[in-house]
């Protein structure tokens, strides 16, 4: 999938007025998912995703990283928590920032490997896996 492909299947996903406003909220929905899931999967995520919508995974990583010894694990955090970040970043309500989430989170699954979204929803708790596609949310795999 090229960038600007991914950026109007969010734009359209999310019901958003223009292509600045999905690229604010890819950029704000992956940093924050950068933060939840180990660095390990991020890096494999990004390496999936058009360079420049996989820098935002690639940039929380690369904060991360105090030394070789250091490796994110993930943050543990619940959905309300998940949403307050992602509208804090993006600079919309909460209600706002879920429906962006889901929508990248639907590209997102249209872009990688199955068994890399697989491995996405089996590291989210479940209230977070609500905002992946159907087909990804009942299986804790």
């Amino acid at each position: 999938m090229h960038h600007d492909e991914f950026l109007r299947l969010v734009q359209t996903g999310a019901a958003l007025p223009d292509r600045g406003t999905a690229e604010r909220a890819v950029r704000a929905t992956l940093e924050t998912l950068a933060e939840r899931i180990p660095d390990g999967l991020a890096e494999h995520l990004a390496a999936q995703l058009p360079q420049e919508i996989g820098e935002h995974l690639r940039r929380v990583v690369a904060a991360h990283e105090g030394g070789p010894e250091e490796h994110h694990t993930a943050e543990r955090f619940d959905l309300t928590t998940f949403a307050a970040r992602i509208a804090w970043r993006g600079g919309v309500s909460e209600d706002a920032a879920l429906q962006e989430a889901s929508a990248v989170f639907e590209t997102l699954d249209a872009a990688l490997a199955p068994e890399l979204s697989e491995k996405l929803g089996s590291v989210l708790p479940p209230d977070i896996r609500e905002l992946l596609p159907e087909s990804r949310m009942d299986d804790p795999s």
